[in-house]
């Protein structure tokens, strides 16, 4: 059995502001109160101060003296930028887990299945969430640290779903095309990286 993720709290904070951010109760240029937050969470302004730091660190939210920290008022091009470098970070990792792939993909099937439900009832949160998901056990199989450590700090999740919720980016179907991915892992597709570099880059929002 599979031992359930623990997230630190400095993760949890950090995903509750992310959420605030993407749902809209912090708008773009709004100010983010860091005290406010602690006393909301019934945590110290350390943990806080912390999560933000690393927000600051994606671009997400800017700080500036007596100004405070703030959303910043991010454009179809900022959240473009990240896309090429993932594009090649999980054209590497494809090469990487081929092999493993081929012979065993039911770590990115049950993300299909999901999404294939989320396609249907339009729901933009679980096409975040599988997408994400999907891309991330990719990531995974490589079994290199380095490689995943570099993705997950480019905000892999924070970036998708500001590109979907915000910008409306609408792939024509997020199941099929991840279903493609699995089959040409399957076949082992000589092309299986080129495969994985088009389809992130056909991801990015347009600018």
């Amino acid at each position: 059995m599979t031992a359930p993720v623990v997230h630190s709290l400095r993760e949890q904070i950090r995903e509750h502001i992310v959420e605030g951010i993407v749902s809209g109760r912090w708008k773009p240029g709004e100010r983010i109160v860091e005290r406010r937050i602690a006393v909301e969470l019934e945590v110290s302004q350390t943990p806080v101060r912390e999560a933000l730091r690393e927000l600051e660190t994606l671009r997400l939210i800017e700080s500036a003296p007596n100004k405070g920290v703030r959303v910043r008022n991010l454009t179809a091009a900022d959240l473009e930028e990240s896309y090429p470098v993932r594009a090649g970070l999980e054209a590497i990792a494809a090469e990487l887990a081929a092999e493993r792939l081929a012979e065993d993909c039911s770590a990115l099937e049950p993300h299909v299945a999901a999404l294939y439900e989320a396609d249907r009832a339009a729901d933009g949160t679980g096409q975040v969430r599988h997408t994400v998901g999907f891309h991330r056990e990719l990531v995974r199989a490589a079994d290199n640290s380095v490689l995943l450590h570099t993705w997950e700090g480019l905000g892999i999740e924070v970036f998708t779903a500001l590109s979907i919720r915000w910008l409306g980016t609408v792939q024509q179907s997020y199941a099929e095309e991840h279903e493609a991915l699995v089959s040409a892992f399957r076949r082992r597709d000589p092309a299986i990286a080129e495969l994985v570099k088009s389809h992130v880059l056909g991801c990015a929002p347009r600018a």
